[in-house]
């Protein structure tokens, strides 16, 4: 029988499975960040600044099972802000099950409560996983990412 899963915006107790989830997020991408990141993200998703990023989890039966972190930013091209889906992670025990699509969907009507008309993110090209669920809710595009 499946579970429940429930959405909903980060709260203050999360702090143990939120660093868990990212924890495992970063090692997926072969990053870590310090311990100072962690207090600073945390504090930023909980905070109200505007400009900040907002956080979404997914939980079942109590637990929480993934997150999506995302903000909202002006865009040269546009007069709507546009909507930056930075992090998105779910347990590996629960992929397949719609915990992604579910916290994806979550960020598009958070964008389209804003007025926000688009939503974009990255992935890395070995994210085989993934990539067949955002192929079947996004469009890829044909850009390619440069960094200092």
């Amino acid at each position: 029988m499946a579970l429940k899963t429930t959405i909903r915006a980060l709260r203050s107790g999360d702090r143990p499975e939120w660093a868990e989830l990212w924890t495992a997020y970063l090692e997926f991408y072969e990053s870590s960040v310090s311990a100072e990141v962690y207090d600073v993200t945390f504090a930023r998703l909980l905070g109200d600044d505007p400009v900040d990023f907002s956080c979404l989890v997914a939980v079942q039966d109590g637990r929480l099972v993934g997150l999506t972190h995302y903000l909202f930013h002006r865009h040269a091209w546009k007069i709507e802000e546009v909507c930056y889906l930075q992090d998105l992670y779910a347990r590996p025990e629960t992929r397949g099950t719609g915990i992604g699509r579910a916290l994806i969907e979550a960020v598009y009507a958070s964008a389209d409560a804003r007025g926000c008309p688009s939503v974009y993110w990255l992935t890395q090209d070995f994210n085989e996983t993934a990539r067949k669920l955002y192929d079947r809710i996004g469009s890829v595009t044909p850009f390619i990412k440069y960094q200092r």
